[in-house]
């Protein structure tokens, strides 16, 4: 759907330019939920402007199913953004307008009569779950409110992809769950592919499909998130997975330490408890904890264990899906039988 190739892009600076963006390649796939995740200056407003085809790279080429958009000018340039919604970080709604009657605005500039433009914004506001606010004013809503009134605007026009950047900025965590989960419904009930920058490692989680890992204008890494946190030292499960902070005195109550990461629900209820007792030993969770990554518990444990079968509690816990990295030995390397 989306191919971003070899993408650089620099600004000048007050000494010497500004690296936004060195070298970064990605592939979204249609209809997926795609996130792009780093800290701030790290490029992912850069890249996002680029895909929207509202900045132009250096270097490199974004393409739209195969087409080289670097190449478009004029009335295919224009057609081409006619596919992208985009909801920018500051998206400000026209505080003299309704709600309706902002989400309107891009169906009066596409010339669609009163009827047409009716039923349009009140499928969006449902979709958006603020049909009961169609008569009032931005001033009137909730920041999470206005923010999904935004995205509800972006897709007024029908685009197959939704760019946005940074969607829970400004936004309470409260109601950052509600923005997201509009997000997650319109790919789900229109079609759209997404496409997510964030800062935020919690909205990466409850969210994405598939990640690129961003840093000082490099990629660092990309794929699928469950893929990826599959490994424990990547860089992607290092910055989601939850932090595993343990004492000397901890691990030195143990004849050895271990970090596990389980993935699913029947390896993150069942496989310790099992190990334990299949294996005769003891094994304590020291450290780490659980989280979601979508609908899918995924946990992160460091372990301490006691007995003699240790060992063979650990290997038979990588036979079943779990990652395990021995430590004090370096990562293991155990593999399923």
């Amino acid at each position: 759907m989306i191919t971003v190739e070899n993408l650089s892009k620099t600004f000048p600076g007050a000494d010497e330019p500004v690296r936004a963006l060195h070298d970064v390649s990605i592939d979204v796939g249609a209809g997926s939920l795609f996130g792009v995740v780093g800290p701030s200056g790290s490029g992912k407003s850069t890249l996002a402007r680029c895909v929207a085809l509202q900045e132009r790279p250096d270097r490199g080429v974004v393409r739209f199913d195969g087409l080289n958009t670097g190449s478009l000018d004029g009335r295919r340039l224009r057609e081409a953004r006619r596919q992208l919604g985009v909801l920018p970080q500051r998206a400000e709604l026209h505080g003299e307008r309704t709600v309706a009657g902002n989400v309107a605005a891009p169906l009066e500039l596409l010339g669609l009569d009163g009827p047409q433009r009716r039923r349009k914004v009140g499928t969006l506001l449902d979709l958006v779950g603020l049909t009961r606010r169609a008569g009032q004013h931005p001033a009137d809503l909730t920041p999470g409110q206005r923010r999904r009134i935004a995205v509800a605007r972006a897709l007024a026009t029908g685009p197959s992809v939704l760019l946005a950047d940074d969607p829970t900025a400004g936004v309470e965590p409260e109601e950052s769950g509600a923005v997201l989960a509009v997000l997650d419904r319109a790919r789900a009930e229109l079609g759209v592919t997404v496409l997510v920058t964030t800062p935020d490692a919690a909205v990466a989680r409850k969210l994405c499909d598939d990640i690129a890992l961003l840093e000082q204008g490099s990629l660092v890494e990309s794929g699928n998130v469950l893929s990826l946190l599959s490994d424990p030292a990547s860089r992607t499960a290092q910055a989601l997975l939850p932090a595993i902070e343990t004492t000397r005195t901890q691990a030195a109550a143990y004849d050895r330490t271990a970090d596990v990461v389980l993935i699913g629900f029947a390896t993150v209820g069942a496989l310790l408890p099992e190990a334990t007792t299949r294996f005769g030993i003891e094994l304590a969770t020291i450290g780490g904890g659980l989280t979601r990554v979508g609908d899918t518990p995924v946990a992160r444990f460091r372990l301490g264990l006691r007995g003699e079968r240790a060992d063979a509690a650990l290997a038979w816990i990588a036979e079943r899906g779990g990652h395990v990295t021995q430590q004090g030995l370096g990562p293991q390397g155990i593999a399923a039988a």
